[in-house]
């Protein structure tokens, strides 16, 4: 393998870092280690090296910005707020054989509503959080809501990496429609317009009126293509296919700018919103036995008339590592709303990398510090949800439409007159508290490593997808993997048989190494993972989905060694010894 720069002299690797400055100006160039850190690490995996990080203002300034990359030749990753949990947006160390140039894009934030507001066109830097807000006025909804939003996720994160998120109806983000750039065979870098809207010849007319808004009804083609997964509601019920609803290398959800990963140069995407529920119902569920859960997936999903909005698990250590190390989120989150927590974040990030320089500061000071804070709020679990997690040891959280409401009150009846188990029908404030609990879990991990270091090695952190007809969807680990392990937290879309599975390892023992033996026992099951994260350089995508990565960047110059694949230019093979 070549270390970074081989390829370019620090000369050439100067004149590119002067012609970027001149495209988006000094003070959107970054090239000092301490400053280019939080884009060359990722929230929550890898860390690689990097010429520059270029923060183009204008999707005429990314175009000229990928325009002077790919004429000196160096690898570009594309990246938006750098929230996914697998690498995907950051460098994989410094075994590249070019530089690399991270393009991040959050300054670009507009979304334009068309159509009324039944589509979006978004544009790089537009966050989840963001689109959320804009469409709650008119009572729509974007593919998901909270969960990663929370952190300020991008629209683009999820549409590139096939996010998939609580909603059932939805599926995976997913558009036919898209504006992206691309390098073709021959070296050239080619602007693409299947938005589905005429915006003029010339690229740099059709970004700047991409970038306005400047849609007359005439330009719209509303026949152009899919703004969703509009056959995931149907696809979801055939409980007994053997295969998963969801997962990242269904080449049936990988088009262009959906399920990309990064190998194109991403400038606009147009997308579906949806209806927004009024007044919808929870019902809490608890059980000590697996089976029964999963008849009641089973039944809902072949039976009901209407499927549910969410149904979400969770297992009760991860309620009892959520209640603990993710109160602080859930009390800030009740607080103050999903609005404010992405800048909050941004506050945390900047204050731990001031801390790693000041250099006396413990390790994860501010998560330490907010951890130890967190012992001061008031109890911020309601009594009930309590109760179950001391009866129960596996908990499901089903939302309902109004309208589906008394179907599912029905039904749960019905069962637990004949099951092990029980449920009860939340208020409307014990529904929300349920679902922000949730949701907490998935970063509760996260700080239970930041706080414990001195016992914990890592996490090692599975996305898995489970086959449909799959009864067993419990995990029981072999003693030899299970006395490796802290402990296990297992949360999921249990609908959709989608579960994220974290686990903190022991100090002293190989995180990677563990993972690997952990794979095996997910193939025999026949799980398909990542479910609905990207490969990033965590997971190994099989040989149709590399396929697929050639096919759209067939220089690899785009983010390289996704998917385990190699890093060299025109997909050479990795030299062996």
């Amino acid at each position: 393998m070549l270390k970074a720069a081989q390829d370019m002299s620090s000369t050439a690797g100067a004149q590119l870092v002067t012609e970027l400055q001149q495209v988006v100006g000094h003070h959107h160039v970054l090239t000092e280690d301490g400053a280019t850190l939080p884009y060359r690490r990722g929230f929550r995996f890898g860390e690689g090296r990097a010429l520059a990080v270029v923060m183009p203002g204008s999707l005429v300034e990314q175009w000229r910005v990928l325009q002077a990359c790919v004429k000196a030749g160096v690898i570009v990753i594309m990246q938006a707020a750098n929230t996914g949990l697998t690498g995907g947006s950051t460098p994989d160390g410094d075994t590249y054989d070019r530089d690399v140039v991270i393009v991040h894009s959050m300054r670009m934030r507009a979304i334009h509503l068309i159509g009324g507001g039944k589509q979006v066109v978004c544009l790089p830097g537009a966050t989840l959080d963001q689109l959320e807000n804009m469409l709650r006025p008119i009572g729509r909804e974007p593919h998901s809501v909270i969960g990663s939003s929370c952190i300020g996720a991008s629209v683009f994160g999820g549409v590139s990496n096939n996010s998939g998120g609580a909603l059932v109806r939805r599926g995976p983000a997913y558009t036919d429609m898209a504006l992206f750039a691309q390098v073709s065979d021959k070296g050239e870098l080619q602007l693409v317009n299947h938005l589905g809207i005429e915006l003029g010849r010339d690229p740099e007319e059709i970004l700047k009126r991409a970038e306005e808004g400047n849609f007359p009804e005439a330009s719209i083609n509303w026949n152009a293509g899919r703004g969703h997964d509009d056959d995931y509601a149907t696809h979801v019920r055939d409980v007994n296919a053997d295969t998963p609803a969801r997962y990242n290398a269904d080449l049936r959800r990988l088009h262009e700018g959906a399920g990309c990963a990064g190998k194109l140069g991403l400038f606009a995407v147009r997308l579906d919103t949806f209806e927004a529920e009024k007044d919808p119902v929870v019902f809490y569920i608890g059980t000590n036995q697996t089976d029964v859960l999963e008849d009641v997936r089973r039944h809902i999903l072949s039976s009901f008339a209407e499927l549910p909005i969410a149904g979400e698990y969770l297992h009760r250590d991860a309620f009892n590592i959520a209640e603990k190390y993710g109160k602080d989120t859930f009390v800030i989150i009740r607080m103050i709303g999903t609005k404010r927590l992405p800048a909050l974040f941004a506050m945390k990030n900047a204050f731990d990398r001031l801390a790693d320089r000041i250099g006396f500061l413990p390790k994860h000071f501010s998560d330490r510090f907010m951890q130890f804070m967190s012992h001061f709020f008031p109890q911020h679990l309601p009594a009930r949800m309590r109760d179950y997690r001391d009866r129960f040891e596996h908990h499901l959280m089903l939302k309902v439409s109004a309208s589906g409401a008394q179907e599912a009150r029905d039904f749960l009846k019905s069962h637990f007159a004949t099951h092990e188990g029980d449920f009860f029908e939340c208020t409307p404030d014990e529904g929300s508290k349920a679902f922000l609990h949730r949701f907490a879990a998935a970063g509760a991990a996260v700080r239970y490593r930041n706080v414990h270091t001195d016992t914990t090695e890592n996490i090692v952190a599975l996305d898995v997808a489970l086959r449909r007809n799959d009864r067993d969807w419990f995990e029981v680990l072999p003693k030899d993997i299970n006395d490796e392990i802290i402990v296990k937290l297992y949360y999921g879309h249990f609908l959709c048989h989608v579960m994220h599975q974290d686990y903190v390892v022991h100090k002293g023992y190989d995180c990677m190494a563990l993972e690997h033996r952990m794979l095996p026992l997910l193939d025999k099951r026949g799980a398909r993972y990542p479910a609905e994260h990207n490969f990033g350089h965590l997971y190994a995508a099989p040989d149709d989905v590399l396929a697929h990565y050639r096919q759209l960047d067939p220089c690899n110059c785009f983010n390289p060694g996704i998917g385990q694949a190699t890093k060299r230019r025109n997909w050479v093979a990795e030299s062996v010894g």
